[in-house]
């Protein structure tokens, strides 16, 4: 693990202070590593500057990429790519700036780690993007070898541990799925939620609340959230919505 503001406090504290310098600053350095989540200098210019994409830009050039790792772009990617336009409900416009952004991550010549590492800090937008990432893999049904590893990198850059990443990515298996759920998928409804069918309605219900207070796009709105991010969080809540109502009509409580 390489800690870029431990190895500049290093210097800076021997610069200053000889010994007892370097080791002050080396300490320092090491807490504003782990605070800020920095591993290399590409994490650390990320944090102070990147040439900016937009979270839509960036969102469906990665897109692109996985569309094509494969060696062709199929009709059930471009497809793909439509509902993340519907899922986000883009104006023409936007649209056809994300479809440009689509052909450009095609190209596989941009380098997205200073990008998703300026991320770390915005888990939500970074969760919303691994999901799309997922959903675009598994379009045509499978996931290959390169398209696992390209998402296992970006989700490094990101922040997130491979289980994490392998525990999402099974939400989106055909064969597997469970979010989005259904009319009648009443465990998938259990699953959203987190509880099982012989939990109290008092323990549905703060698992309900809990959930419903994180992913709010009021509470987000209120705290700088961009509106990819509100509109992802909006969709999350009408998801938890449907699941807790399914719960608590089969369940038969108020």
């Amino acid at each position: 693990m390489f800690w870029p503001v431990t190895v500049l406090g290093v210097l800076a504290g021997w610069a200053l202070a000889s010994i007892p310098g370097a080791l002050l600053g080396g300490l320092l350095g090491q807490v504003l590593d782990r605070r800020l989540k920095l591993n290399s200098w590409a994490s650390l210019r990320a944090l102070f500057w990147s040439p900016r994409l937009d979270d839509d830009e960036l969102l469906f050039m990665l897109l692109g990429r996985l569309a094509k790792c494969g060696g062709r772009v199929l009709q059930v990617h471009i497809h793909a790519a439509r509902q993340e336009m519907q899922r986000l409900r883009l104006g023409e416009t936007a649209r056809q700036r994300a479809m440009e952004a689509f052909g450009r991550g095609k190209l596989m010549t941009d380098s997205f780690e200073e990008h998703l590492q300026g991320l770390r800090r915005r888990p939500e937008r970074a969760e919303v993007l691994l999901r799309s990432c997922w959903r675009m893999a598994w379009a045509d049904g499978r996931v290959s070898e390169q398209e696992y590893e390209l998402i296992q990198q970006w989700g490094s850059w990101l922040g997130w541990v491979r289980d994490d990443l392998n525990a999402l990515a099974d939400e989106y298996e055909p064969s597997r799925r469970v979010v989005d759920p259904v009319p009648g998928d009443y465990q998938a409804a259990l699953r959203m939620l987190g509880v099982k069918n012989s939990s109290e309605p008092a323990a549905i219900k703060r698992a309900y609340r809990k959930l419903l207070s994180q992913h709010h796009p009021d509470k987000l709105a209120g705290g700088g959230a961009s509106p990819a991010q509100i509109r992802a969080a909006t969709e999350r809540t009408s998801e938890l919505h449907q699941a807790y109502e399914l719960i608590r009509s089969r369940r038969g409580f108020r």
